[in-house]
């Protein structure tokens, strides 16, 4: 259960008094708390960590808080941000809560209503627990035993294709890029390429088209998305093309 000052927060600030003051109450608190000075490495943490809210400072000295949360919102990430910012025009106000934040705050502002407004966002934005269940159509992935099945048939899948199809499962309709995939399924300092990520698409695929028709299709150029079939798409089982057709490496 998380309690009503429990939750992963971000903090992102470049002013080392600040962001420590900011981190040390809300610790204080009871919530866990993470820090950042720049933008880069603020991403790079939002996107592979699972945090319940962002603290962001605008004003950033390399990529600023406004496209930060643009970045995340275009990789379909929700997190829930409060904007810290030193400007209090309309208009900076207007811009961040309409590009996906959910609070903004003018510096210089108080410890005790930052912790207010962080339970407020919470409270409003905590979503219902998710079952660990994941399913479309008569595919099924549980997320406690690790298990897949397709029409009631267990299906064996790596740790890496479990987590490719979870990704894939989570945004069912939605057209993945490869470079969404590395993020999301490998390391962020994974030194792959867009190569490792069509390879393990067709590993996926072909297990996955020995009891049904395929449901992950190639949308050329772009990536690859999790539906149903249409007229007119190409058959998946065992047509992948000649640098993908690799046999599936063993995992532990």
């Amino acid at each position: 259960m998380v309690t009503p000052d429990g939750g992963n927060l971000l903090v992102v600030d470049d002013e080392p008094f600040l962001r420590d003051a900011v981190a040390a109450s809300l610790r204080f608190l009871g919530f866990e708390v993470t820090a950042a000075d720049n933008g880069a490495e603020a991403l790079r943490l939002a996107r592979n960590r699972p945090f319940d809210l962002l603290i962001l400072d605008v004003m950033l000295p390399d990529v600023d808080g406004f496209e930060i949360v643009r970045r995340l919102r275009r990789d379909g990430n929700r997190v829930p941000v409060i904007f810290l910012t030193a400007k209090d025009a309309q208009d900076d106000k207007v811009t961040g809560l309409t590009i996906g934040g959910d609070d903004y705050m003018t510096k210089p502002f108080g410890l005790e209503e930052l912790a207010a407004r962080v339970r407020t966002v919470l409270r409003r934005t905590r979503p219902v627990a998710a079952e660990p269940v994941l399913s479309f159509a008569d595919l099924t992935l549980d997320q406690d035993t690790y298990e897949v099945r397709r029409g009631g048939r267990l299906i064996e899948l790596s740790p890496t294709e479990f987590r490719l199809l979870r990704y894939f499962m989570l945004n069912p309709g939605r057209v993945l890029t490869r470079a969404q995939l590395l993020d999301h399924v490998w390391d962020y300092d994974f030194g792959g390429s867009s190569t490792v990520v069509s390879t393990y698409v067709t590993y996926l695929r072909r297990k996955l088209v020995s009891d049904g028709p395929d449901l992950i299709h190639t949308q050329r150029a772009v990536g690859y998305c999790l539906r149903l079939p249409r007229p007119g798409d190409e058959p998946g089982p065992g047509q992948a093309s000649p640098e993908e057709g690799q046999a599936s490496p063993d995992e532990s």
